[in-house]
């Protein structure tokens, strides 16, 4: 088998199955651990899949500029916040993490809502502009560009003094081993504050996020609340988190 052939393979086991175990594709194919790790490494560097210990998982595609992403899943995108606007309830203290899906809920939010919106996101502070009744609040700290999100210790400390009702949390990966990930150390460990500082935690995930997996660990799925999703609850969900569909 050339070695393009068994890439390929790789890649739509992996589709199939979601997590490739080196020694068992090595004996299945004849090949060597080596040839599998090589063309593992191979994979992981065009950033078709991750590497883990003994194999791979499934890649997030959405480590993109917060631009790149504005067109992506975007009927998706529009379903998950229709689904999620009834979540936000009048008087509550919500945070509203970055990110394109979440720009959409706002969208769909009714305009006579009152309440109290806690970000990190220039750009979802500002799209509130035409709702009166939500007061906003937005932590500053250094501009992490890749998702145009406050960073840094200004906004650790802003949330870890906050006792929110609702956190809307974004994540690029949702997967039933690795839990919640994202693309960055510093963002990762900033959403595990965000997760603390609230008393439900609920997270809108796109079909391309599902079973995807970031190298960096946010949290475990049974520390959310709710996920919201296209279509059907996902199989290996947790029984004490909630399912909204889409």
């Amino acid at each position: 088998m050339l070695t393009s052939q068994r890439k390929a393979l790789l890649l739509d086991r992996l589709a199939a199955e979601g997590r490739l175990v080196a020694s068992d594709l090595a004996a299945e194919l004849a090949v060597s651990e080596d040839t599998i790790r090589r063309d593992l490494r191979d994979l992981a560097a065009d950033g078709r899949l991750l590497r883990v210990h003994g194999g791979a998982l499934p890649s997030s595609p959405t480590h993109l500029p917060l631009v790149r992403r504005m067109g992506t899943e975007a009927e998706a995108k529009a379903r998950l916040a229709r689904a999620a606007a009834g979540l936000i309830q009048p008087g509550q203290v919500v945070i509203i993490d970055g990110g394109t899906t979440h720009l959409a809920l706002v969208a769909v939010l009714p305009s006579d809502l009152a309440c109290k919106v806690v970000t990190h996101s220039p750009g979802v502070a500002a799209a509130f502009e035409g709702h009166e009744g939500i007061e906003v609040v937005l932590f500053g700290g250094r501009l992490f560009r890749h998702s145009m999100v406050a960073m840094g210790a200004a906004t650790v400390a802003g949330y870890a003094g906050l006792r929110a009702d609702l956190c809307l949390l974004g994540v690029t990966g949702v997967h039933p081993e690795a839990g919640l990930t994202t693309g960055d150390a510093e963002e990762a460990a900033l959403k595990r504050v965000m997760i603390a500082a609230a008393a439900e935690v609920v997270v809108l995930a796109t079909p391309d996020k599902l079973g995807a997996v970031s190298p960096w660990g946010i949290g475990r799925l049974d520390q959310l609340s709710r996920l919201v999703t296209v279509g059907e609850r996902p199989g290996w969900l947790p029984e004490s988190v909630d399912h909204l569909a889409a």
